[in-house]
């Protein structure tokens, strides 16, 4: 993929993910604790929390990938050096690594 679409593609997510992040946050702010049947409310507010910690470790990914953009390193694995596939890069223009090593990483887990 080339640098202009990278980060064409990896703004938009990066706008994307802001809003998701304050509609989110502005749902648990409104529903924290003063929900009258307090399991369903427990329930909604980790799915909430749930879904922010997820929007936060993508926002993270999409940020260390314009910094790669902007150093040269974008495209390629952060662990091997090796290249990142075109077709990893167009599904996910945030990814850090190529296939082997990401596989390595999530075993690692």
């Amino acid at each position: 993929m080339d640098v202009a679409t990278a980060r064409m593609r990896l703004e938009s997510m990066l706008h994307e993910l802001d809003r998701s992040i304050g509609v989110l946050r502005a749902g648990t702010d409104r529903h924290g604790g003063s929900s009258a049947d307090a399991g369903a409310g427990l329930t909604d507010a980790d799915r909430a929390r749930a879904m922010l910690d997820a929007a936060g470790r993508q926002r993270t990914a999409v940020l260390a990938a314009l910094r790669r953009l902007d150093d040269g390193g974008y495209g390629r694995c952060v662990d091997c050096g090796s290249a990142v596939p075109d077709g990893r890069l167009e599904a996910r223009p945030e990814a850090a690594r190529c296939v082997q090593c990401q596989s390595r990483a999530e075993r690692r887990r």
